[in-house]
Order: structure tokens, then sequence, then C-alpha cells
């Protein structure tokens, strides 16, 4: 079996078709790492999200990014380029009467006789953070395969695809969109905050620990970073018995610099190559004008 499979399916802890829980195969690349340099750290605290059955929200929040931002990333397995990936904020959109975020993660690639091209995108209301939709598209070996999950913060239910209703969180967050969701955080350096907003209840909390500050050189540049280690309820390398690892600017923007993930028998990489900016709403609005 190809060693990028292996490792998929090592990370995830089981063997399904379509990668679920919290993390993606994208989110597998974001997470799983051991430091490659020192990184200062100090004692942790626990801050935990006060949410309960709250499903309105009234808490402001600066977003650090916006429409017509991308990000693009090499991805190498070991010393071998295997792909590409982006991550990119797409625009903003209507869902159900909301105005939401449109997000995209992408990841494409692969090894020899395995090609994978995983497609996760998000609707976030842009008032609450919180998702409205989801939809994975993964396509590997040739074959298509799509997840679907419509969110209804309102009642705390969401569906999946055809299936009945269940129970959601409060304020619902998706793997796609925690991934923006902690880029709108004040993260300091050696606490450990605990959210209880994965869409499904028995995941949570999701637990992100800031471990320090480490400068890290990438194609895009160099950079100060913040390092960040997160811990979900998974069988895989996620859990409290792993390791795993992403770096964000160490300032406002908290753009992804560097994901990388480290097992037995070898090393998958995803690093920043480029970075687009989100265009002034002024322009936005001036476009939106010209194309009348």
């Amino acid at each position: 079996m190809p060693a990028f499979h292996i490792f998929r399916r090592f990370l995830n802890g089981r063997r399904r078709p379509m990668v679920a829980g919290p993390l993606s195969l994208l989110a597998v690349m974001s997470f799983a790492a051991k430091p490659t340099s020192h990184v200062v750290t100090t004692p942790s605290a626990v801050v935990r999200a006060p949410l309960g059955e709250e499903t309105s929200c009234d808490s402001p929040y600066a977003a650090p990014f916006g429409a017509g931002e991308k990000l693009d990333y090499s991805v190498k397995f070991g010393f071998i380029k295997a792909g590409q990936g982006s991550v990119e904020v797409v625009g903003r959109d209507t869902i159900r009467g909301r105005e939401v975020w449109h997000t995209r993660f992408r990841v494409k690639g692969g090894v020899p006789m395995y090609k994978v091209d995983d497609v996760l995108e998000s609707w976030i209301d842009t008032g609450c953070f919180q998702s409205l939709r989801f939809v994975q598209q993964l396509e590997e070996r040739g074959k298509t395969r799509e997840r679907r999950i419509e969110m209804y913060p309102e009642r705390l239910a969401f569906s999946e695809n055809d299936k009945p209703e269940e129970r959601s969180a409060p304020r619902p967050l998706d793997d796609g969109s925690f991934f923006f969701f902690v880029r709108t955080q004040d993260l300091v350096v050696g606490e450990t905050y605990e959210f209880g907003q994965y869409f499904r209840p028995d995941r949570n909390p999701v637990v992100i620990r800031v471990l320090g500050r480490e400068r890290v050189k990438v194609p895009a540049g160099e950079f100060d970073t913040i390092v960040l280690q997160p811990v979900i309820k998974t069988k895989g390398i996620f859990s409290e018995k792993g390791e795993a690892r992403i770096w964000l600017t160490d300032d406002s923007s908290r753009v992804m610099v560097k994901m990388q993930a480290k097992v037995s028998f070898g090393t998958l990489t995803m690093s920043l190559t480029s970075v687009r900016h989100a265009t002034p709403p002024e322009q936005v609005i001036a476009n939106a004008v010209d194309n009348r």
C-alpha cells in the first residue's frame, strides 16, 4: 500500500472512505508534527470557552482575514514534492438569509500510484462565527465522494447528506471553519484553550495549547510565529498521547506559515509559498459598481 495512504489511515486511527472528525486530510497535515527547532515555552493555564447550551452570540470578534485572501503551500513527503495546498477566503455569500464567509481548503497531489484531491468548503456566519454549511469533496484513485453537512445553530441540530438530524454543539464549527476561528482568538503563550464548539458534541472539547514562539523559514520568507498543539478526541496521532504542531504568524493576521506531520516512516510538510492579501472593502464595492 502506498505510504501516503498508510499515513492517512494511521493518523485517523480507523479505516473509512471519507475522513471524519475534527481533522480532514488537510488538517492531518496541519496538526501532526514535532518541532524542528527550539521553542520557548511557559507554564500552561487552561482557558475554557463558557458556551454551555448558549445558542446566541453577542461577543464581537475582529476577523484577521477578508474576501480574496489566498495562502498557497508546497506539500512534501520527506524530500519528495507531493503536491500543492491552498487556504482561501472565496468571498461573502448568503445562507438561509444570513451573511457568511465562504472559505476553501484544498490539498492536491500524492505519490506514485496514489493521487488525492481533497477540498473542504465552509460557510461561516459573519456575525456570530458559527458554521451553517460544510462540504467535503474527496477524489482519490479516480473515485469521488462528497460529504455535505447543514447546521442549524438556532435549534442545536445538524444533518449529514440524507441522514436524519442529529444534536449539534452550540455555535458549531466544522473541520475547516475551526482553523479560521482559531485565527480570531487572542492566543497567549503558555495558555491552553478548550473549545466545545466542534459540531459533533462527542468530539469536544477541542484543546489548543500555545506552546511558544519560533522563527521559521519557508519559501515565502522568514517569519516570527507562535506554535500551537491541538489535542482532540481521536484514536490517531491527535490523541493526548500524540504530538501535533501548527505555526501561525506572531501578529494580528495569524497567517498559517507551516504545517507538518511526522510519523515513524516519514514527514509530510506544508510550507507557505505565497500570500494573496484580502481585497480592501472599498475595492470590493467599486468592483460591484463597475460590474453593474
